[in-house]
């Protein structure tokens, strides 16, 4: 579908429509990469984003083309011939080759790779041989090395000849004769030292470093608390063979925290974006755990059939059944939400379980008991002392434990080898009606003599 003349692409628009190509290359030109990967993806099912990405010049058309989501790089793929996808594919960095190259099935994985020269074949196969979600499968192989002998004048001349090959040159490393990584020394330091001074004494050793089987979560934690521009990677014998720079971080940090927001929200991965997920993916990433929900909340529905006859003879307990049940959700869900991000970022380790449980019921009584104040008024009000008693210290108990099961449940998981995300709103939710269903209705029978 065509999006409608919007201000950066107001120009794109009418050169498409006037068939001009020369204005449609001037106005690319002065467009970001990332700006003309969206026009080409709004513009795609009518065929103007294509016309577009085919006017543009090869070097440029690889940097917006990995800007595309996943599903319109596989899309956009099949309208190109094979030559020209070869073309393509050349012109893109090597980890945004390596991630597309993925996407194709084993028979055109097997043309495009005889199309390509040996050197961009062989750094292909490698990088795409990398498990996925590990350093390897992330890095990109177009990084700047210098050796330990070199002077500072011999290595910016070396610069000068492999800059344009690489991702970043900010950050030189040093490498011995056989690639094992031994430092690194900054441009700045380079450009600022003597031209005879020695790159090894210019370098900084004890570098932070990952292996190629490094989970890339890890990764982008080490690249954030270190602050770092990009991440070498080294193999088992300590031999360079890639980098992972700070927005290949950034975008996993993305990938990482919308995959937890979906899972507290009990949702499954999206296969492509979803601005263009179909109905069947959306509701196949839902219905799951909706259908496992819905037998859960049996047990809150048995839980009030069982007390029938508490509920018969004082139906105003059932006007604060809601409120308690909520309150007992909500307490969980904030206790797990602060459990599940502590865990993902480091901050709290499995082992800390015993201590957190601990402050975790204070925190728990505190706010129980405050809620429950809250409450005890209404109570008065709306039924008397008697039910407002009973209100009130079901509401401490149901926070309590709503609390503390929410502080839990991720503790669990993550012994268990799940994914803590897992423990979402909608699964504490449940846990807390059923409990706050038996604990109310209990409280009632033993306060109020209704048995």
């Amino acid at each position: 579908m065509s999006s409608e003349p919007t201000a950066p692409f107001a120009t794109l628009q009418q050169a498409l429509e006037r068939g001009d190509d020369q204005a449609l290359s001037e106005g690319a030109a002065g467009l970001n990469a990332a700006d003309l990967a969206e026009f080409v993806e709004l513009n795609l099912e009518g065929g103007r984003g294509l016309r577009l990405f085919r006017a543009l010049p090869a070097e440029r058309r690889g940097i917006v083309f990995g800007y595309l989501e996943p599903d319109v790089q596989a899309e956009l793929s099949t309208l190109l011939p094979m030559p020209a996808l070869a073309e393509l594919v050349t012109a893109m960095s090597s980890d945004e080759r390596a991630d597309f190259f993925l996407l194709m099935d084993s028979v055109r994985q097997h043309q495009l790779s005889q199309l390509l020269a040996r050197r961009e074949r062989e750094d292909l196969l490698r990088l795409a041989s990398y498990r996925e979600g590990t350093a390897g499968a992330l890095m990109s192989s177009e990084y700047a090395t210098v050796g330990g002998a070199m002077s500072a004048g011999q290595a910016i001349e070396q610069l000068r000849q492999t800059a344009p090959e690489t991702e970043t040159i900010y950050q030189v490393y040093v490498v011995d004769a056989e690639h094992r990584l031994q430092g690194a020394v900054s441009l700045r330091n380079l450009i600022t030292a003597l031209p005879g001074t020695r790159v090894s004494e210019l370098m900084a050793s004890g570098l932070v470093q990952a292996e190629v089987e490094t989970e890339q979560e890890e990764v982008a934690r080490l690249i954030a608390r270190y602050d770092l521009i990009a991440l070498p990677i080294v193999d088992a014998e300590q031999r360079l063979v890639g980098i992972v720079t700070y927005d290949d971080a950034m975008d996993v940090a993305e990938a990482e925290a919308t995959e937890d927001m979906h899972k507290g929200a009990t949702v499954e991965g999206l296969d492509g974006s979803f601005r263009r997920a179909s109905p069947f993916s959306l509701y196949r990433s839902r219905i799951q755990w909706l259908i496992i929900l819905v037998f859960a909340n049996l047990f809150t529905g048995a839980g009030i059939a069982h007390y029938e006859q508490t509920i018969a003879d004082n139906l105003a307990l059932l006007f604060f059944l809601p409120l308690l049940v909520a309150s007992a959700g909500n307490a969980g869900a904030q206790s797990a939400t602060l459990m599940v991000r502590a865990l993902a970022t480091g901050d709290v380790r499995t082992r800390d379980w015993g201590r957190l449980l601990s402050r975790e019921v204070l925190v728990a009584a505190g706010l129980g008991l405050t809620m429950a104040l809250a409450v005890l008024s209404v109570g008065f009000l709306r039924a008397g002392p008697g039910i407002a008693v009973v209100v009130a210290l079901t509401m401490i108990a149901v926070v309590m434990v709503g609390s503390v099961v929410g502080m839990l449940l991720p503790f669990l998981l993550h012994r268990l080898r799940f994914d803590p995300a897992t423990a979402s709103t909608p699964l504490i939710t449940t846990i807390a009606d059923v409990s706050g269903v038996v604990i109310y209705f209990s409280m009632a029978t033993a306060l109020l003599g209704l048995a």
